[in-house]
């Protein structure tokens, strides 16, 4: 899956993409960056 980093602030593809359901009830996906391990999230179901 691919997501933004902020970091790297280009899109990358996803390491170790899990489902998680976000505060307010809405799906995402959280990963983590394969460049710099920074933490991404992509907002929506996928």
């Amino acid at each position: 899956m691919e997501a933004y980093c902020l970091k790297c602030r280009t899109k990358r593809e996803m390491q170790n993409p899990e489902q998680v359901t976000m505060k307010n009830g809405k799906p995402a996906t959280k990963g983590t960056c394969p460049v710099c391990s920074t933490q991404m999230y992509r907002i929506g179901k996928s």
